[in-house]
């Protein structure tokens, strides 16, 4: 009988995003053998922070998690790709003394600078109103892939005349869609000089697949038993509570940003070939949010200590970054949305950022009424049972393992 040893974890973030998904994925590729990190929703607006204990530390949102290790990363199809933030990243962590390696799906929608112009001025034209966008052009570029006949995939990039033909194409898309905002000028910007740019990008990453560092592949051959990964680490993008189904719209992202993504990969390739399969919910000790949107409680003042190294800052698209009390109810309702893909499977709980707050004291919300506890009593009050249970107390990987207090 053929004896299974491939592993796969499934990482989703609990919240509005901002849980600690980079922190977690970290964490697996350490302590598991030959991993392989899969992100399989969102794209390059996504930001996992990842520190490690010889001071590397990097905000990750074209490659996974597991990269500082040296882990490859599959960009799946279920994702956005954007040459340019790809090629940014790319030189940020060779600066850190980092190969990365990428394989990105041919099937990649790519977003190209009429996405995020388009992203941009919608959201602005919004006012008061704005759904939240980090203004990449996430959004733009899913909606113009699935919505319309004006497509571009990865793998046209490896075509470089066939894909001036097409940004052609989705400049004009652009220009008929932003007939409908009088108040801004089309014309009046240089978009001969933008494709240019695009092009010149392009030629730059074609330059790096000729280098091994990225390569452009098919899910199938990701997943043949022939690769040499033993453990697959599926790296979720924003969270549970910006799901394009279960969140509250508008103020959503255009993905799943539970586990139903992950597991159909799992489900059509893997599952004849793993020996287990876990999920990995994560919170921090308190709720965030940065960008438009409802969040509840957050008249309450929150103290936070240790939280000088905060990646999530004030920015023109996001505003300011909203924390307020950990929110039992809606963290309830969150893992209640995953578990209808979920259900049955074994699932872990990872809570992060238990020490900003003094004496390891969470205050929450329950039947909106605010109470106060000792974080190991936290995950008691959820309805979700858990096999384990992690806290975090720093920002590093290495730190985690020592804090497993809890078994169900």
């Amino acid at each position: 009988m053929k004896t299974l040893h491939k592993k796969a974890f499934i990482v989703i973030g609990s919240g509005f995003g901002d849980e600690g998904k980079g922190l977690a994925t970290d964490m697996l590729c350490l302590q598991h053998p030959s991993p392989l990190v899969i992100r399989f929703n969102g794209g390059q607006q996504a930001g996992h922070t990842v520190a490690t204990s010889d001071g590397k530390r990097h905000v990750f949102s074209n490659f996974g998690s597991g990269t500082l290790r040296g882990v490859p990363t599959y960009w799946s199809a279920y994702c956005t790709f954007s040459p340019g933030s790809m090629l940014k990243e790319y030189a940020a962590l060779r600066k850190l003394g980092v190969q990365p390696e990428l394989l990105v799906d041919n099937l990649c929608a790519v977003t190209t600078h009429y996405d995020v112009l388009y992203n941009r001025v919608l959201e602005t034209a919004r006012g008061n109103s704005r759904h939240g966008s980090c203004g990449m052009g996430f959004g733009a570029t899913i909606e113009r892939q699935q919505l319309s006949p004006v497509k571009l995939f990865a793998q046209d990039l490896l075509f470089p005349e066939f894909c001036k033909i097409k940004l052609k194409t989705i400049r004009e898309y652009y220009r008929q869609k932003l007939e409908s905002q009088p108040s801004f000028d089309f014309d009046a910007l240089e978009h001969d000089a933008a494709d240019e740019h695009f092009t010149q990008t392009v030629a730059d990453l074609l330059r790096l697949q000729n280098q091994h560092a990225v390569r452009f592949v098919t899910t199938a051959e990701v997943f043949t038993e022939n690769t040499p990964w033993q453990t697959f680490v599926f790296e979720g993008a924003q969270g549970l509570l910006l799901d394009m189904d279960f969140g509250f719209f508008p103020h959503v992202t255009r993905s799943n940003t539970c586990s139903k993504n992950a597991l159909a990969l799992v489900d059509q390739y893997l599952k004849p070939q793993l020996s287990d399969l876990e999920l990995f919910y994560i919170t921090r000790a308190y709720q965030t949010r940065h960008g438009q949107g409802p969040m509840t409680h957050e008249e309450i003042s929150l103290s936070l200590i240790n939280n000088e190294n905060e990646t999530n800052q004030y920015n023109e698209h996001q505003g300011v970054f909203r924390v307020s009390p950990l929110d039992i109810d809606l963290l309830n309702y969150a893992l209640q949305c995953d578990n209808n893909y979920s259900y049955g499977l074994k699932k872990n709980l990872l809570m992060t950022c238990v020490d900003q707050l003094p004496g390891y004291q969470v205050p929450y919300f329950k039947g909106n009424q605010l109470q106060g506890a000792n974080y190991e009593d936290i995950p008691l009050l959820l309805t979700q049972s858990f096999s384990k249970t992690l806290f975090s107390f720093s920002d590093c990987a290495e730190n985690i393992n020592a804090r497993v207090l809890v078994s169900f």
